[in-house]
């Protein structure tokens, strides 16, 4: 699953349990008791923001690939220096979609510090993250906050509150983190992001990770994919060239379709180890 090691030799382990599931805010229609993937991506990277059934379902996810934590933090530094890389291009309006619960060094905190005058709309269709995302945020200038789905990008595009902040007419940064593995081929996700390349802009850029069982053990990898689906979203996992297949109508940045920890690093430290793939394309 990465070019530097196999997934299950690392020695990382579970992050030490976060602050009691008190710290969670309760939201009207949550369920606690079903693992979350929003939730469980926030134990994986440290976080207070999940509940019992979260964590227990993310300590399996463990057990089976001990290094799942140090993958979140690899794909975390991916989207930092991928959204760092478009401001500094020029891109000055990012729509984060699949946003899951804003963390430390989150898309606004990242494009604001390079040019203030950013937007950033950050998009997820689980109502308890989007319930959670806009109680962490506040008042953050120029961010808004919107329930969508990735699979409507019209419907998703036509949000009031998107059209409020995004101006399609100019080069926009669409974000596709870790979220694509959670749609199924069921649901076409490369009509859905085609449908968004064709709504933006010449110029504008798609940033893109995904999860990948390229080297993976089968035995472990079904173990895993098992533990997602009781979650609020199973897994689809894909191969490289599935993954590559995103990017049609857009050309690669330098080093193209890589393995996370190999795209632009900057000297952050790393554990090198990467359970998926990650790009930056520009609309042509």
């Amino acid at each position: 699953m990465t070019s530097e090691q196999t997934p299950t030799a690392s020695a990382a382990t579970a992050p030490a349990d976060p602050a009691p599931a008190a710290t969670a805010p309760a939201d009207p229609g949550s369920d606690e008791n079903r693992p979350n993937v929003a939730r469980m991506y926030d134990y994986y990277l440290g976080g207070s923001h999940n509940f019992g059934a979260d964590r227990a379902a993310a300590r399996q996810v463990l057990e089976i690939f001990p290094d799942t934590g140090v993958a979140a933090q690899t794909n975390r530094a991916f989207l930092r220096r991928a959204v760092r890389y478009a401001a500094e291009q020029g891109v000055r309006q990012f729509i984060d979609i699949g946003a899951g619960l804003p963390t430390q060094g989150s898309v606004h905190e990242i494009v604001q510090a390079v040019a203030p005058e950013s937007r950033v709309v950050y998009v997820d269709y689980d109502e308890v993250a989007v319930a959670y995302a806009r109680r962490l945020l506040g008042d953050a200038a120029r961010t808004v906050v919107v329930r969508g789905d990735l699979r409507r990008p019209d419907e998703l595009l036509a949000h009031p509150d998107v059209t409020a902040s995004i101006d399609l007419t100019q080069p926009v940064a669409v974000l596709l983190v870790a979220v694509l593995h959670f749609v199924p081929d069921a649901d076409d996700p490369y009509a859905a992001v085609a449908r968004l390349r064709d709504a933006t802009a010449p110029g504008s850029q798609l940033l893109l990770s995904h999860l990948t069982l390229d080297g993976a053990p089968p035995m472990p990898a079904q173990q895993g994919r098992a533990v997602y689906q009781r979650s609020s979203a199973p897994l689809t996992p894909r191969t490289r060239a599935e993954i590559l297949r995103f990017f049609d109508g857009y050309d690669l940045a330098e080093p193209g379709l890589a393995w996370l920890a190999d795209w632009r690093p900057d000297g952050e430290p790393r554990d090198r180890v990467s359970h998926g793939f990650g790009g930056v394309g520009v609309r042509r």
